[in-house]
């Protein structure tokens, strides 16, 4: 009797870990864990008969290309699912539809190529955590994604791993349909700026991980971007930033911003005197940066500057012209003497007349002697008669008619 319980001992302890009866081929099962295991067996499809105690699925290292609709039924219960390295280029509509309690999926690791829109709806939204790192082919893969995450009803997803995926860019608005989302792993890529509605609807967001790409610095609206996600922990280390003048507004930023930021980690790549040293509190003269005053005092001055020079310009120009033309401008300023010379002599010869009393009688005659033969001309004089008139300044010598008469 003793013998008999011993055996029945033994079998249960070695037929328990791999089910023996309901275990799929290629895996292993383990009903204490609720874990089913296929490693590395070659595996063209997912398996089937997968026991219905099964929480946790790992497939993982086979050659599984799709993901077709029917891969998972009658799998209600599995919460869990590995699925990295596999190879797999396609996820059909629904692929993981009937998986109604799944809370992690892992996909790392594959070449998805196709991504269908509907692929990671399930109903219900229990998905919480997706790893997609090293998973996409291309860029057409990433687009395909932004199709997904929107149409895919991912509500309740807390957690999203894109890192290592040689992003350059991020479409805006990608995340605006995981209005829940805590955690958005982006390491290893090759982002070189964030643009305005990247992580629009990102309300909720506690962790962006930045670290290991292709950033040299923020500008001014990848800052505003940073800043609207309010106070989290945001990961910047280890990118090539060049620590120039363009990088002033990001420096400003990480002493004055509210996020977390691994300070300590965000370092300059170049130039080489300022290599590995920290962003934080680095001085703008350090890179190299004039201060907006100064700016503008170098501008002033370089306007000045330029408008001497044109001015300049103009006065060779001018000075030229007049040496080509010395003689003409030598003869009309000559004339032009010449007749100011006889305009001053006249107002001269004028004054020292009107100023002498003794010519003052000769000076009324001469007006009375112009009026008389001023009249004397309008009533029409015969056509014998000569009148001579002398200069007002002169007295009247003569005024005779011809022919003469004798006296």
């Amino acid at each position: 009797m003793c013998i008999f319980a011993v055996r029945v001992f033994l079998g249960i302890l070695l037929c328990a870990p791999h089910q023996c009866l309901e275990c799929p081929f290629g895996c292993e099962c383990f009903a204490v864990t609720h874990a089913v295991k296929c490693l590395s067996n070659n595996l063209l499809t997912v398996p089937q008969s997968i026991p219905g105690y099964a929480r946790t699925l790992i497939i993982t290292g086979n050659n599984i290309h799709q993901i077709a609709p029917n891969s998972f039924t009658k799998l209600e219960n599995i919460t869990n699912i590995n699925l990295s390295n596999n190879r797999i280029t396609e996820m059909v509509s629904h692929s993981f539809s009937a998986l109604i309690k799944l809370r992690f999926l892992d996909l790392s690791g594959n070449q998805l190529a196709l991504i269908h829109p509907e692929a990671l709806n399930i109903p219900g939204s229990p998905l919480q955590e997706l790893n997609l790192s090293r998973s996409l082919y291309n860029f057409t893969a990433l687009t395909d994604l932004t199709t997904a995450l929107r149409w895919g009803g991912l509500r309740g997803l807390l957690r999203l791993d894109l890192s290592g995926n040689h992003l350059a860019l991020l479409p805006p608005g990608m995340f605006s349909h995981l209005p829940n989302l805590q955690q958005l792993f982006l390491t290893n890529n090759s982002l070189v700026a964030v643009y305005s509605g990247t992580f629009s609807g990102l309300n909720h967001l506690e962790l962006l991980d930045l670290t290991h790409n292709a950033f040299r610095t923020f500008r001014p609206d990848s800052l505003q971007e940073l800043d609207q996600l309010g106070n989290i922990r945001i990961l910047l280390g280890n990118n090539p930033y060049t620590c120039s003048c363009e990088i002033r507004n990001f420096v400003t930023w990480l002493n004055e911003s509210r996020a977390q930021v691994d300070v300590d980690s965000v370092r300059c790549a170049s130039p080489r005197e300022l290599i590995n040293v920290t962003l934080r509190g680095l001085g703008v003269q350090a890179i190299g940066c004039i201060f907006p005053t100064e700016m503008a005092d170098l501008t002033l001055h370089t306007s000045y500057v330029f408008l001497g020079l044109v001015l300049g310009f103009v006065g060779m120009v001018f000075l030229f012209v007049l040496y080509l033309n010395r003689k003409g401008m030598k003869k009309w300023i000559i004339e032009m003497r010449d007749a100011c010379r006889d305009v001053l002599d006249g107002y001269h010869y004028r004054y020292e007349i009107d100023s002498d009393p003794r010519l003052r009688h000769i000076s009324g005659v001469s007006t009375r002697v112009q009026g008389q033969i001023g009249l004397t001309l309008s009533q029409h004089p015969p056509n014998d008669t000569r009148i001579v008139r002398v200069p007002t300044d002169t007295q009247v010598k003569q005024a005779t008619t011809s022919p003469p008469v004798n006296l």
